[in-house]
């Protein structure tokens, strides 16, 4: 790297646009460059740049070994290039060439304001004191609720056959509309399947807008074989050689505040206030009665 030696002493004046003169001076004896500003006028009339503006400088000047230190008043307000800056510093400008000076000499420019950067600010956020916890921790919060229109997420099974006996035909779709949906191999049976018994299961749409799953006959998969099941979107269910997938949309398959499908808080739902009847709901995945 190429060695640069600066010398340099020499005084200015500035005027704004109020007529106010500030006095400054920049020196330098090697590669650290001072600029003292006896008032903060120059640095506040025309707005300062933001971190994202200064950076290029800022790695052009560590590049070249060479720094350059601003002074106000009140001490060292902001370093850049060769400099050494402290961990706790780079989280906030995110550069290692940019060191920040003292808080007493950056109070002032706060205090005048200055103009929304583009990037990055040049000044770390003030703190409001005292300090004071943003937290209340004995807050009553009201009961919430996240229910969606009756059956609303349009609800449905899709059903194969299972990968022994499959043909290739399309999956099956039925929307469950009913309060209770049948199936089975019997006439009278809303989803009719061959193979199965006469009445093999029901899916009733129940009071608190589940759709649950009463079997008759076996049924496997990711629902219980010996009693009802509250379904959840995506669960299967094998019945025969029949593959059967339950389906609804996530905002209506309860995006309920304390859980909702299978696993979801342990699989337990705390029971919460019904908008309906303004009654406390029980665990919905105790099943039905």
């Amino acid at each position: 790297m190429p060695e640069y030696r600066l010398d340099l002493n020499l005084d200015f004046s500035y005027t704004d646009a109020a007529g106010a003169v500030t006095t400054g001076s920049a020196k330098a004896a090697g590669t650290e460059v001072t600029v003292s500003l006896a008032g903060l006028a120059p640095l506040t009339g025309g707005g300062l740049p933001s971190l994202e503006e200064i950076k290029p400088l800022a790695e052009l000047l560590a590049g070249k070994g060479v720094s350059i230190t601003v002074a106000g008043p009140d001490g060292n307000i902001l370093s850049l290039g060769k400099v050494d800056s402290p961990a706790s510093q780079r989280l906030i400008t995110r550069s290692p060439h940019i060191k920040i000076g003292k808080l007493g000499s950056l109070l002032p420019l706060v205090r005048q304001g200055r103009r929304k950067p583009k990037g990055l600010p040049l000044l770390p956020p003030s703190t409001p004191l005292p300090l004071v916890p943003t937290v209340q921790r004995k807050i009553k919060r009201r009961i919430t609720t996240t229910h969606y229109v009756r059956g609303g997420g349009r609800p449905r099974l899709i059903f194969v056959q299972d990968a022994a006996t499959w043909t290739g035909q399309i999956p099956r779709e039925v929307t469950l509309t009913a309060d209770v949906t049948t199936i089975g191999s019997g006439a009278g049976a809303d989803v009719r399947l061959d193979g199965l018994e006469e009445l093999h299961a029901e899916i009733r749409h129940d009071g608190q807008d589940e759709y649950v799953l009463v079997p008759n006959g076996p049924v496997s998969g990711s629902v219980s074989r010996t009693g009802p099941s509250v379904l959840r979107t995506g669960a299967r269910i094998q019945m025969g050689q029949w593959c059967l997938a339950f389906f609804r949309e996530e905002f209506a398959d309860h995006g309920r505040p304390y859980g909702g499908r299978s696993g979801g808080e342990l699989a337990y739902e705390r029971p919460q206030l019904d908008p309906r009847t303004g009654t406390m709901e029980r665990d919905s995945s105790e099943g039905v009665t």
